[in-house]
């Protein structure tokens, strides 16, 4: 079996890739878990300097490697030299701040009774890590850079559209001097992840992407007592109240619907709107996805690219189609332009109702739900009306409101006045079927680490007392 790198702007193949084969893989894992044994041995500034190598390259790659994720997945130019920049900033961030992160953490000594008592943070060893398309360097950095400084190993089950992005990240931590084996790229189909999660070497799991795959990466893990986090699908609320900078919140949208050319979990996805301002949010809203430009995500000015994959774009079309033949409108775009190349238009579709598949369904790609509301508690049903809990956007000026727009709001992450992303400094993740676990900052670092307990007492006579659990 092969595995391709096609271009979704032309639909052509570039490269193909054969898969691996079991023996490969079960080398790979032999390789990991080697590679751990030595990894766990190093110091925080033997590990800092690897990555801080791995960023350097990075940013010196910066061109042909932002030019390589365009051509595998579609993303404008622009956007994939600025996920180059930032997956080397995460590296320096982890580099610079893991020792600090993992530190030993001193318990009350007065309430535990011993000369000392901490707590450690150790590494597991070998993760597995199972990425999406969409940001095919970024995903796996904000694993990557925090396993590998926390002294783990790392096995890669990238999407199957990216192999060279995949090959690329485990040359780059190669290059960088981590130990042979230290990072490794799997190039195998997803119905061999089992055969990897249940190999006793691997000690645990990541996994952004679909709920079904999330779903079934956690059966596998539990039935096998593997740690596992997931980044799953999101259909994000981004609420305008009539007290919000109407202009900006809608040139603000825009952006947020439309980044990665609309493929990004947490992408603002629902626009829910007070009726007070409802009419003049959806003029400039409707304005200012017209005007974006589509075409070449090569080229200079080019705001939004292809759909990474052809089945992606008949999905949404699919999505849409069932919701206008319901009764929805669509206020612009909504029909696939001529020629070749995977594109769909900027499009806004409004009045949708419970029975259309838009209002419940994650939409990956540039289309944007609108909603009219009355009121706070009619927007906040709303918004958290989905099996979803990623991120939000809350856009008012009231300060009452945005400290009520934080409790209530139902997700991993709230965002007032600003666009929903991802820092280095900051935990990310979602909650109900967005999945569980946090990446990033000092959480991030700490999922794959055994929490372990130091209790020192001053030496007690043999034969003392037994105390239970």
């Amino acid at each position: 079996m092969t595995m391709a790198s096609v271009n979704p702007a032309t639909g052509q193949t570039v490269q193909t890739f054969d898969e691996a084969t079991d023996e490969q893989v079960d080398a790979a894992i032999g390789r990991a878990h080697d590679a751990y044994r030595a990894l766990r041995g190093t110091t925080f500034a033997q590990r800092a300097g690897w990555m801080n190598a791995a960023a350097d390259l990075l940013e010196g790659g910066a061109d042909d490697t932002a030019r390589m994720m365009t051509t595998e997945m579609g993303k404008t130019l622009a956007a994939a030299k600025a996920e180059v920049t930032k997956c080397a900033t995460a590296c320096r961030f982890y580099a610079e701040h893991a020792e600090e992160f993992l530190a030993d953490e001193p318990a009350d000594a007065d309430a535990v009774n011993p000369t000392r008592a901490f707590t450690r943070y150790q590494p597991i060893g070998p993760v597995l890590a199972v990425m999406p398309w969409n940001f095919p360097l970024w995903q796996v950095i904000r694993f990557a850079a925090p396993a590998l400084m926390a002294g783990n190993t790392g096995l890669l089950k990238h999407a199957s559209n990216v192999p060279q992005t995949a090959l690329f990240l485990e040359d780059l931590f190669t290059r960088a001097g981590y130990p042979a084996g230290s990072f490794q790229a799997l190039l195998i189909d997803s119905k061999k992840v089992e055969r990897v999660l249940t190999d006793p070497r691997v000690r645990a799991a990541t996994l952004t992407g679909s709920e079904r795959a999330g779903r079934s990466v956690a059966e596998i893990a539990g039935r096998e007592l593997k740690k596992t986090v997931l980044e799953l699908g999101g259909s994000d609320p981004f609420v305008v109240m009539p007290s919000a900078d109407l202009d900006r919140a809608a040139q603000v949208a825009t952006t947020a619907r439309c980044q990665n050319n609309g493929q990004s979990c947490i992408a603002a996805k629902r626009f829910i709107v007070h009726a007070d301002v409802y009419d003049a949010f959806a003029e400039k809203f409707v304005a200012a996805m017209s005007a974006l430009r589509v075409g070449d995500p090569m080229a200079d000015g080019t705001d939004v690219g292809p759909l990474a994959t052809e089945k992606g774009r008949e999905d949404i079309e699919e999505q849409v189609r069932d919701a206008v033949d319901k009764g929805a409108r669509v206020l612009c775009g909504g029909q696939r332009p001529d020629g070749p190349g995977w594109y769909y238009p900027p499009t806004v579709v409004a009045e949708l109702t419970p029975q259309m598949r838009m209002y419940a369904e994650e939409v990956f790609g540039p289309v944007a739900g609108l909603y009219r509301v009355s009121s706070y508690a009619e927007a906040i049903e709303l918004a958290n009306g989905t099996p979803f809990g990623l991120g939000s956007n809350a856009w008012t000026r009231d300060e009452a409101e945005q400290q009520r727009f934080a409790a209530d709001l139902d997700a991993g992450s709230v965002f007032v006045n600003g666009m929903t992303t991802s820092y280095p400094q900051l935990p990310f993740g979602g909650v109900k079927n967005s999945g569980y676990g946090r990446e990033l900052s000092a959480w991030g670092i700490r999922e794959f680490c055994n929490v372990k307990t130091v209790w020192v007492g001053e030496g007690a006579a043999p034969g003392g007392t037994a105390h239970a659990e």
